[in-house]
């Protein structure tokens, strides 16, 4: 029971930190397709960085860094240029991936210094909750940190109440004197910052000494941009989407070992199948539309006009 819920949360832990950014980015009115490309990019970022540094935490540094500047991109096209929010987004997906997939020919072979979880004495060591609640990696905690630094910005501050007004109606929020590029820029960074976390922490924790694989995140973009519509928008129903979408992530290779004998790729596939049938599921019934969506999401701001 330990082994399950340890692997659960592993896998959802990725998925949390780069939806959670994306809740942000969504929530101003903005949609950013590039998370996989963002997240990529992270990883070899981090990878190579806590290979040539032999410091894990320094290579995070450089995936929130790297993540960043790619989400930065995107944000001059689409906010100070007005491009097609959805022509960017496929963009900078493909030029992650690519560029990823380049420069991590040269990090193959060689193996780094991986994340350690956290050990504190005598509480990891309490049989079954001690690893479950004191043995996480860093990134873990942090999930969880910024699930409720998210949930209580939103709803709780006036910069938040602005934030959903601009995703609401940003053309209101503009005559009310509110700098709506401005907000939407910062809400853009900080996505990048969360998927080039993810990206990191998903290459550095898969051993104690992790190899780099090329395409590491395997869609796992795409199923965090999927959680936060399946979530309705809201932050605390991420985190239990995401480790619910974990526990499915680890079933596969559970049910092998206890004799369920159907293809690899049938299991591996699970995941993503589970999601797009919740998301049918929610379009066919209507949830999604009755869901909490920005208003102006994914409609371009255009000053003036």
């Amino acid at each position: 029971m330990e082994h399950l819920v340890l692997a659960s949360i592993a896998a959802a832990t990725p998925l949390l930190v780069a939806a959670i950014g994306e809740l942000m980015v969504e929530r101003a009115g903005v949609l950013n397709l590039g998370v996989e490309g963002m997240m990529v990019m992270g990883a070899v970022s981090s990878f190579g960085v806590a290979l040539w540094t032999g410091w894990p935490l320094v290579g995070l540094l450089a995936g929130i860094i790297v993540g960043m500047l790619m989400a930065l991109v995107f944000a001059i096209l689409t906010q100070s240029f007005a491009a097609s929010q959805v022509v960017a987004g496929i963009a900078l997906t493909l030029l992650g991936l690519g560029l990823s997939g380049f420069i991590g020919a040269a990090l193959a072979g060689h193996a780094a210094i991986g994340l350690k979880p956290i050990y504190i004495p005598f509480l990891t060591d309490i049989p079954v909750l001690g690893r479950i609640l004191f043995g996480q990696h860093i990134v873990t905690y942090l999930s969880i940190a910024l699930v409720a630094g998210v949930a209580w910005f939103l709803f709780n501050t006036r910069l938040g109440l602005i934030l959903r007004g601009i995703g609401n109606n940003h053309d209101a929020a503009d005559a009310l004197g509110f700098d709506v590029i401005a907000t939407r820029y910062a809400c853009i960074v900080f996505g990048g910052a969360c998927a080039g976390l993810a990206g990191g922490h998903l290459a550095l924790t898969l051993s104690d000494m992790p190899q780099w694989s090329d395409n590491i995140t395997a869609g796992r973009g795409f199923i965090a941009l999927a959680l936060v519509a399946f979530a309705a928008w809201w932050p605390w129903r991420l985190l239990a989407a995401a480790w619910l979408l974990g526990a499915v992530t680890i079933f596969g290779p559970e049910a092998r070992r206890l004799g369920l004998d159907l293809p690899a790729e049938l299991w591996a596939a699970l995941p993503y199948l589970v999601t797009i049938l919740v998301l049918a599921v929610m379009s066919g019934t209507g949830l999604l539309s009755r869901a909490n969506a920005p208003a102006n999401l994914g409609r371009p701001f255009l000053p003036g006009r």
